[in-house]
């Protein structure tokens, strides 16, 4: 297992580096010059200070000078200052990044607690109108861009019951209650396409399992739908639901940067959205490379967790 785990570890180590490449090359691509932004308020602005500006910012070196600089000091935990605080961006991520983790998590606890009964619900209800009405459900959960459903809430909520939820954030340590109604929303958002897709992929892979062999042998034991379905069909169909809980993570992490602008949270989501906006080359980049090993970090414990629900996985 020792030797599988490194693999993983060093391919994940890899993909970041490719997809770190990719965002380096495609902001570059982005029209918008980052002296120029920073300098647009500054009356009779010469060519000499915007050389100066661009010499301090590193940027006046090629491109690929710049790129090995910022994946050799990325190794070490060092993303470079931020281009508009001037502030390191690891104090930055540091800062933010518990935020949308707790967003994360939050949306992936809604995704599961939702989408793991109503597929367990389809299943065992196979064909009927409950089924076919779950199968909508789903469908349309996947259909329904997440930012969309959250401009649906926060508008419909205020405009049904008057409410709508805080825009100053607060910490759960500060205002525990304040911090949970803030997220709730956004997390309900993020939340919906991961039910949806459970649900889905645990109805046919439970489906699937309950045509095998030994489910036959089970019932003609004389045992209960409910009994072989709870107790010997879930767990045999959790693995391809695992790994879509992790390819789901990816999801939740992309979705946040829209819906932390729309629900004025201060996370990593919001942050990127405003980095890429101030073309702030440090922050986009080190958030690529934050969010790219929780990805990493978060799919190699689920490929580690197949050992557990079905032990004739091995990992030799």
């Amino acid at each position: 297992m020792i030797e599988y785990v490194v693999r993983r570890v060093l391919y994940g180590l890899l993909v970041i580096a490719l997809v770190t490449v990719f965002v380096f090359l495609t902001l570059r691509l982005i029209p918008g010059d980052v002296v120029r932004l920073q300098l647009a308020d500054a009356p009779g602005v010469t060519q000499e200070q915007l050389d100066a500006r661009a010499a301090a910012l590193g940027l006046d070196q090629p491109l690929v000078a710049q790129l090995l600089k910022f994946l050799g000091d990325a190794f070490t935990g060092d993303f470079g200052i931020s281009f508009q605080s001037q502030q390191p961006v690891t104090s930055i991520i540091a800062e933010r990044l518990p935020i949308t983790l707790q967003l994360g998590l939050m949306a992936l606890i809604i995704s599961i607690a939702l989408g793991v009964p109503l597929g367990l619900l389809a299943a065992y209800k196979q064909n009927s109108w409950l089924d076919q009405s779950l199968r909508v459900v789903s469908v349309a959960g996947l259909s329904i861009p997440n930012f969309w459903l959250g401009l649906l809430l926060v508008t419909y909520l205020a405009i049904w019951f008057a409410w709508s939820p805080p825009l100053v954030y607060r910490s759960p340590t500060e205002d525990l209650v304040s911090n949970l109604t803030q997220m709730a929303l956004p997390a309900l958002a993020l939340g919906v396409s991961g039910m949806a897709a459970i649900a889905r992929m645990l109805r046919s892979s439970l489906l699937e399992v309950m045509r095998s062999n030994f489910v036959r042998t089970v019932r003609a034991k004389g045992a209960p739908e409910r009994t072989v379905l709870l107790t010997h069909a879930v767990r045999n169909s959790l693995v391809p639901v695992f790994s879509l809980i992790g390819v789901q993570v990816g999801g939740i992490l992309g979705g946040t940067v829209i819906l932390e602008s729309i629900f004025a949270i201060p996370g990593m989501g919001s942050m990127i959205f405003q980095a890429v906006q101030m073309r702030d080359y440090p922050v986009v980049l080190g958030a690529v490379v934050v969010f790219g090993a929780v990805f990493v970090t978060v799919n190699l414990v689920v490929d580690l967790l197949y050992g557990v629900i079905d032990p004739r996985i091995r990992y030799a």
